[in-house]
């Protein structure tokens, strides 16, 4: 219903210039992203929801000015969560963002968020983090092929220490390959094993990949980033929107669609909503039932 103001409601909530574009080479408007959340919410939710949040806002919409925004203001809708949460080395705290519901993602939308990167660990358990994500970044010029054999040996190599992984594409040139925690070990030691896991594919493959962030060291190599399961640090949530030109959205795949060599381009604002009716099954149903934990031997080789 369009109010007089011009704004619609939506999800109970209160979406104002909904006809505002937001990727403009597509023309897709601030009421269709909400459109498009409503319609992929069951598959998104799980990964999205409950986790503390850093936002990219792009209030005026892809290709114009954008920030991050960690902390919750006053003007952010009351339907999204707050957690205080401990900063710095002293006793204060921040008031971050969660998703909690259907509404709480709309209000997202209504903010001019385009991204949302999600904590690698729930707010009931904010310091045992649940989620490893390895990042896979390709230097400019590599071709996918090497990005997808990348995530497949990692995704053994994964095995090979009893721990399955998940892959989605990054909605940029990269994939991350996600391994499902039980919420037990604290941030420096998921960190550590994240490090020593691309440690030894750096120490294997000198020629093909790196840990160092340095764009001198990324030359010709994939880049493996395991920063992003430091305490604070995120990676883009699973179905989020990119703020990128083609609307792009970080999908969940399955294994096999790696193997073919499946490319990110593909999956966008517009397209994934008939990607899920089409599929039907979940790429990641498996990744809230795993209750996986990094062995003895593994902790004890890496000292954590």
């Amino acid at each position: 219903m369009l109010a007089r103001d011009g704004s619609v409601e939506f999800a109970g909530v209160r979406l104002t210039h909904p006809d505002r574009v937001l990727y403009p080479d597509q023309g897709i408007t601030k009421l269709a992203l909400a459109e498009y959340y409503a319609a992929i919410k069951d598959w998104a939710l799980p990964h999205l929801a409950n986790r503390p949040l850093s936002l990219v806002r792009c209030p005026e919409g892809q290709g114009k000015e954008c920030f991050y925004q960690k902390h919750a203001t006053p003007a952010v809708p009351k339907v999204v969560g707050r957690v205080q949460i401990p900063e710095g080395t002293g006793t204060g705290t921040g008031t971050y963002t969660y998703i909690k519901d259907l509404a709480g993602l709309i209000a997202m939308v209504q903010m001019g968020v385009l991204e949302i990167h999600p904590w690698g660990s729930t707010v009931k358990r904010l310091e045992t983090p649940d989620i490893v994500t390895f990042d896979f970044d390709p230097d400019l010029g590599l071709p996918w092929e090497r990005v997808t054999e990348a995530a497949i040996e990692m995704r053994e190599a994964l095995l090979g220490i009893g721990l399955r992984s998940f892959a989605k594409t990054t909605g940029g040139k990269g994939l991350h390959v996600v391994v499902p925690l039980a919420p037990k070990l604290d941030w420096d030691a998921i960190k550590e094993f994240a490090k020593w896991v691309a440690e030894r594919f750096v120490k294997a493959y000198p020629d093909r990949f790196t840990s160092n962030m340095a764009k001198r060291a990324r030359t010709g190599r994939i880049f493996i980033d395991y920063l992003r399961n430091g305490r604070g640090a995120t990676a883009i949530g699973a179905y989020s929107a990119r703020a990128r030109p083609g609307a792009t959205v970080a999908t969940p795949l399955f294994w096999e669609e790696v193997e073919k060599g499946i490319t990110p381009d593909r999956f966008t604002v517009a397209t994934v909503p008939a990607r899920l009716m089409k599929i039907k099954a979940d790429p990641w149903a498996e990744m809230p039932k795993l209750r996986q934990s990094i062995s003895p031997r593994v902790r004890r080789e890496i000292g954590i």
